[in-house]
């Protein structure tokens, strides 16, 4: 299965497919990602922990002006990932 993987670190959203790795700038505020509710052709519905806040919010993560922005081929791209998960490295 082609699946993609969404995490953060510091100040920054991390985005791993194949050999990809694309980070953009995230909130201040984000602690973490905690889930993808869905995936639709480079469009992502996540749950995501704010420090401002006890619950989990709902966020929005358009990948395609990103992918547009770096120069890659956005159809292309996001026609290969089938599912996108949450993944912490965790030391």
């Amino acid at each position: 299965m082609n699946y993609a993987t969404l995490s953060s670190e510091k100040n920054y959203t991390i985005f791993k497919f194949n050999h990809y790795v694309i980070r953009f700038k995230a909130a201040y505020s984000l602690e973490y990602y905690s889930s993808v509710k869905e995936w639709n052709h480079g469009y992502l519905v996540v749950m995501a922990k704010y420090c401002h806040n006890i619950e989990d919010e709902e966020e929005y993560i358009d990948l395609i002006p990103i992918l547009e922005n770096l120069y890659i081929d956005a159809d292309y791209f996001v026609n290969q990932i089938e599912e996108v998960r949450v993944h912490y490295d965790r030391h």
